[in-house]
């Protein structure tokens, strides 16, 4: 069976970046399952793997445009003291949330000013070249309700 709309994939995947830094692996673990067709990963990534089966091993570059986007440099900017907990500590690298419109964003602190911190609400991989290191291992066609919810179900049903 090959990749495609209403299939399910299982694959082992190395990320690494133009450095070759490894940002994130399946491997030694359980392999990455997803509903092909639904955008439940980067759309560069789900592209290189169409029509693919199992067994299908590839090295897949994909430009920001088609993985996270570019770094959008009005998403970078300052906050007041005031806006964060009175108790946090607030240091470079951080995470820090707040309820955006359509639910809750992540920041990360960039830099500190005197009067309170820079934040980039950039997903950490914008802006970035990936490079996957892919192997499929299975490729299942899509139970009905799993193209109905449009993502996988995890062992024993549900899993949110």
């Amino acid at each position: 069976m090959k990749a495609a709309q209403g299939t399910v994939v299982s694959m082992h995947y190395t990320l690494t970046d133009d450095s070759g830094a490894v940002l994130d692996s399946s491997r030694g673990g359980e392999p990455l399952n997803y509903l092909h067709g639904h955008s439940n990963i980067i759309p560069g990534l789900e592209k290189a793997l169409e029509g693919a089966a199992a067994g299908f091993k590839s090295k897949v570059t994909v430009a920001p445009a088609e993985a996270y986007g570019e770094k959008n440099p009005e998403a970078i900017f300052e906050a007041p003291r005031e806006h964060f907990p009175p108790d946090m500590k607030l240091e470079v690298g951080a995470r820090v949330s707040a309820d955006g419109p359509n639910g809750p964003i992540t920041f990360v602190i960039v830099n500190l000013t005197e009067t309170g911190a820079v934040l980039d609400a950039n997903h950490p991989l914008a802006g970035k070249t990936l490079h996957f290191d892919v192997e499929i291992t299975e490729v299942r066609t899509a139970t009905k309700e799993e193209i109905e919810h449009g993502h996988v179900h995890g062992e024993g049903g549900h899993h949110h």
